[in-house]
């Protein structure tokens, strides 16, 4: 099982000035970060698109071409590519140019967007969420499988014998991303793509029926085994002492949490909901080393997963606390995990 760490390049919130900290100062601080996940020995790092205001990253391309410049073997991935408001070509030749500049070791991560704001943005209709992405999803396979392109849409324009550079050294991994959608999970297990689902709440057993279900259409559609990964994405951050890093989190947990709540209807979130979510049964990975092991290896042999991502900067916590969290995954769990599953 792989293991790595996904980040949305969250802005840290001053409560003293009333102000995000500036996009340059949390760029440079990721770029430490993915440093820090590479010497460290994890296997994937995957960087999030949004176009808000306390997000500092709208083109995870661009953080990912730099990342290549400063590692050696981290997977470097999209953790979402937003493909219904992207462009499939110019997506292909963007990931393609990073693979070649990291040496083969570039992947896209696509999903239909939880945040809709690219949609009005670059002059999408709602009303095409899922159809949209239908629709490149066909393209951008068909663009990562071959050279020249000849392909018909709807909502996109047609191409004829057009040929799509530079090329990848290798086709790009194309994983999917879901939410919980079951359609998202067939369309993934028909097509025989990798599949990430995002737990980040409640009780995970309540997932099981979706990677049973994905795991069912997959064969039923007679796609290879050897091709078969599933992953899980959840919220995490670890320290040396479980209660301390509770504490010093759950603000900046919160705080981002009720941010995006207000524009979805969602009541405050509560120190409960924290607490349930840090348990053995929860879904939410804060806490210390051994915690995190035990409940990476019961959700590794509940779902017989292939990668755990951990998403670390929800909030935007200190980046010293950060560091010292991709540490600790690197060095103290990590390790652990794999020589678990070894034995």
């Amino acid at each position: 099982m792989e293991l790595g760490i996904s980040m949305f390049g969250d802005l840290h919130w001053d409560t003293g000035t009333g102000k995000f900290q500036p996009g340059r100062q949390r760029l440079q601080e990721l770029l430490e970060e993915i440093k820090l996940m590479d010497e460290v020995g994890l296997d994937y790092f995957g960087i999030g698109e949004h176009h808000r205001p306390d997000y500092a990253v709208s083109s995870p391309e661009i953080l990912l071409a730099a990342a290549a410049s400063i590692t050696k073997n981290i997977k470097l991935g999209s953790a979402v590519t937003i493909l219904s408001s992207s462009d499939p070509v110019k997506v292909y030749q963007n990931f393609a140019m990073i693979d070649l500049l990291s040496g083969g070791r570039a992947e896209i991560m696509v999903g239909r967007g939880s945040f809709i704001e690219s949609f009005p943005l670059f002059g999408y209709d709602l009303e095409d969420y899922d159809k949209l992405f239908t629709e490149k999803l066909e393209l951008l396979l068909e663009v990562n499988r071959k050279e020249t392109v000849t392909w018909e849409g709807e909502l996109r324009a047609s191409l004829k014998n057009q040929q799509v550079f530079p090329r990848a050294e290798k086709q790009l991994p194309i994983w999917v991303a879901v939410g919980g959608t079951i359609e998202s999970v067939i369309r993934a297990a028909r097509l025989g793509l990798p599949l990430m689902i995002a737990i980040i709440g409640g009780n995970p057993v309540q997932f099981k029926p979706f990677f049973e279900l994905y795991e069912q259409e997959y064969r039923k559609n007679g796609h290879d085994r050897s091709g078969y990964r599933i992953g899980i994405h959840s919220h995490a951050l670890f320290g040396e002492n479980s209660k301390e890093i509770a504490e010093k989190y759950y603000p900046y947990y919160a705080g981002q949490m009720d941010r995006i709540g207000k524009s979805r209807g969602w009541m405050p979130y509560t120190k409960q909901q924290f607490e349930m979510g840090r348990s053995p049964g929860g879904a939410v990975f804060v806490g210390d080393a051994q915690e995190a092991i035990d409940k990476i290896l019961y959700q590794q042999e509940l779902f017989g997963l292939k990668r755990f991502v951990a998403h670390m900067d929800v909030g935007a916590p200190p980046h010293k606390e950060i560091m010292k969290s991709i540490e600790i995954f690197g060095t103290k769990i990590a390790p652990e995990v794999r020589k678990a599953l070894k034995s």
